[in-house]
């Protein structure tokens, strides 16, 4: 680890500056330290927060210019005594993230810069990073790899047989959505070799989405997607030595297109770390391979009845590799809820000991470690679980203490410093807008702004409570209102229930907003409604998560219309004007709820749904549903065309043809079974929009103003 006081010698020019010049929101931590940087005007600006009174300028926007830099500075890659950086500018999309761009190298001793990977096509460079040893960087370019010295300029390639079904170094479209697997490939720790992925989809079939608009004639877009029951891509994991370009393979068992390769890291010279889960995600095997021989040694192994996460799925999609080293690379913290709540345990090298850190009845997702002080961090609520707070308990003595102090009641977030120690901090809850602090994490102190904390009220048209309601089948969910802020108990409103319902998210935060749409609405008179049932990931332990195992669609939608149910039984509510909207997974929700239970639910807003759970990708759908030949009855029941049949009230279906997520196909054969039965509905289509529906001049604003139209005219107090 770099000592910080040597920190400032690496740097090109200093100066003083006040600490309220300092823009918390923007920092980034650098590598193997607590020091950050922040762009001021195109210049970068390092701080140590040992140091808040003097920053340092290691790049200007002058050194920029003289380089020929065209762009904005999007992200830093940092060498890893942050003596050189990486500038990446002119993103493009590749999936759902803006992964491939332009890279810039800059010497911060002299300041000079250049580009990188000229003789390649432009906004192509992905994951570009330094060599240990500072004499290379490696990048993936039309998947392929290529090496780049930094001295000659000489570029190498790495692999050559890379093509749109052949890919190195990253991954194919579900790989991405759905383990969060993006950069496919790491540096030795003697900068000696690569390991990287290479993922060969030739026999994954492609989707085609049709562009009607961008050419005198259509063009067909291939999306490489393989659909629940279909067998995932093959991937393997290849060591390349870099003197000889030669690849090496590692020797993982089982068929490489029958299981999934989610994480690798290396822990050694010639040893990586491999994480393998099995086709049906319920048994997560960890690998130490030998780079040389390529021979793969099980070290640990974990099943479940139901599924196995590698990601932190209460936070959002988490792209980290989730063993953390500890007690000099002796041991390592690996998560798990197999005794009912997610805790950190603590396993030898070995796979032969295992430990539980964390205790008691409440869910604990890591955050981070800090090695000096052998403190492990994570989040943790133990009674609500709509609010988020950070926790801390000592490795080695097993101490625990709640860090969050009770002023910042609601939900917590924590950017960590690179070593543990610092972090910034961002609180908020239904009625105070975020506040983001820097604080040490030892005792929570602040350490910027200077001045006292100031809680502010949401500028909104709107008041938020947090509320439970208790199903006929004895459920208990957590549930946010909003209300007019004329709110008059002695009126009737109508009724919105915004949904999703599904494993990867909730809706019933202890958060300032609500929903983008009925925000509008609900100045306007209505109720607005967010409840979260079983299967979502609430920190509720793993029997509430996973009831909904091998029943997306089903508990899921009786959660939400029993709890309506109670809902509905407020005086306040006009119990004929009841709408419901949710998108994507919560678009098929909205849908069977339309479709199962009419007499709650009158108007409906569906967007980007998955009409038939066999459309949807094989990792996502059968890691919560099971494979279709194994659970179809299921997978029949779960799906809203199954219940077209049965609409009344009144629908309006909204999806891009775009969508390389849930295709336009779902809204094609939901239109024809409505069709079938003589079903009438509104219909909003997209052209050539992606699953968010924002592309194009006007798009976003079309799409608020046909949404809250359509419900104005069905749902509204003044409706007829």
């Amino acid at each position: 680890m770099i000592k910080k006081h040597f920190l400032l010698l690496l740097f090109v020019c200093s100066g003083i500056f006040a600490q309220k010049d300092i823009d918390i929101n923007e920092l980034k931590w650098l590598p193997n330290s607590h020091s950050f940087w922040v762009n001021s005007a195109e210049n970068i600006l390092v701080y140590d927060v040992d140091k808040l009174n003097q920053s340092t300028t290691v790049l200007t926007a002058k050194q920029l210019k003289d380089a020929g830099f065209n762009g904005n500075i999007e992200e830093l890659v940092w060498n890893q005594n942050n003596t050189k950086i990486l500038v990446y500018t002119n993103s493009k999309k590749v999936w759902r993230a803006n992964t491939k761009g332009d890279y810039w190298f800059f010497d911060l001793k002299t300041g000079k810069g250049r580009k990188l990977g000229v003789t390649l096509e432009e906004s192509s460079l992905m994951f570009a990073k330094f060599s240990s040893d500072n004499e290379n960087v490696a990048y993936v370019s039309k998947h392929n790899i290529y090496l780049e010295n930094l001295t000659s300029g000489k570029i190498t390639p790495l692999t050559t047989d890379g093509t749109d079904k052949v890919i190195n170094g990253t991954f194919d479209w579900v790989y991405e959505e759905e383990l969060a697997a993006r950069d496919g490939f790491r540096w030795s720790p003697d900068g000696k070799s690569i390991a990287f992925w290479r993922v060969d989809a030739t026999d994954t079939k492609f989707h085609l989405m049709i562009n009607n608009t961008d050419a005198l004639y259509p063009f067909v877009v291939p999306v490489e997607y393989p659909k629940a029951g279909e067998k995932p891509s093959a991937a393997k994991i290849g060591v390349i030595d870099v003197a000889s370009v030669k690849t090496n393979w590692l020797n993982i068992p089982g068929e490489p297109d029958n299981n999934y390769l989610v994480r690798m890291e290396w822990v050694a010279a010639n040893e990586v770390m491999v994480i393998q889960l099995n086709r049906h995600q319920n048994q997560a095997s960890i690998y130490n391979c030998n780079t040389q021989s390529g021979k793969a040694n099980l070290i640990y192994q974990e099943k479940s009845p139901e599924w196995i996460d590698v990601f932190d799925i209460s936070s959002g999609v988490y792209d980290g590799f989730p063993c953390q080293f500890v007690d000099n690379g002796k041991a390592f913290l690996w998560s798990s809820d197999a005794d009912g709540w997610m805790h950190v345990y603590k396993i030898s090298s070995d796979g032969k000991k295992k430990e539980l850190i964390t205790t008691g009845k409440f869910d604990a997702y890591f955050k981070a470690y800090n090695e000096k002080t052998k403190s492990i961090y994570y989040i943790a609520s133990p009674t609500d679980a709509t609010q988020r707070y950070l926790y801390e308990t000592n490795l080695n003595s097993k101490k625990t203490k709640r860090l969050t102090p009770e002023a910042f009641e609601g939900t917590n977030k924590y950017e960590f410093s690179t070593d543990g120690s610092y972090a910034k901090h961002t609180n908020s809850n239904i009625n105070r807008n975020p506040n983001i602090r820097l604080v040490s994490l030892s005792d929570h102190k602040k350490i910027l702004p200077k001045e006292d904390d100031v809680f502010t009220a949401p500028a909104r048209e709107f008041s938020l409570e947090k509320f439970k309601v208790t199903t006929v089948d004895g459920v208990e969910m957590d549930g946010i209102m909003a209300k007019p802020l004329d709110f008059d108990s002695s009126k009737k409103y109508p009724l919105f229930f915004y949904v999703y319902g599904e494993p990867v998210a909730t809706v019933a935060n202890d958060v300032p907003y609500f929903n983008g749409f009925i925000d509008h609405l609900i100045p306007k008179g209505y109720i607005g409604i967010a409840m979260d049932n079983r299967g979502t990931p609430s920190l509720k332990g793993t029997k509430w998560r996973k009831s909904i195992y091998k029943n997306i669609g089903i508990i899921n939608t009786r959660d939400q219309a029993m709890a309506a149910k109670e809902v509905l039984k407020w005086n306040f509510i006009d119990k004929d004007r009841v709408a419901v909207h949710g998108w994507s997974g919560g678009g098929a929700v909205t849908l069977n709820l339309m479709f199962q239970y009419p007499e709650i639910y009158k108007t409906g807003v569906a967007i980007a749904a998955v009409t038939d759970q066999h459309f949807y990708d094989n990792i996502y759908t059968e890691r919560y549903m099971g494979l279709p030949d194994e659970n179809e009855s299921a997978y029949i029941q779960a799906s809203p065309v199954t219940h077209a049949k049965n609409l009344k009230g009144n629908l309006l279906y909204i999806h891009g043809t775009g969508d390389d997520n849930v295709h336009y196909k779902n809204a094609e054969v939901l239109i024809n079974e409505l069709i079938k039965y003589d079903k009438v509905f509104n219909l909003m289509i997209y052209p050539n929009r992606s699953h968010s529906i924002y592309e194009g001049a006007g798009t976003r604003k079309h799409l608020v103003d046909t949404f809250l139209k359509f419900i104005e005219e069905k749902c509204s107090p003044g409706a007829k």
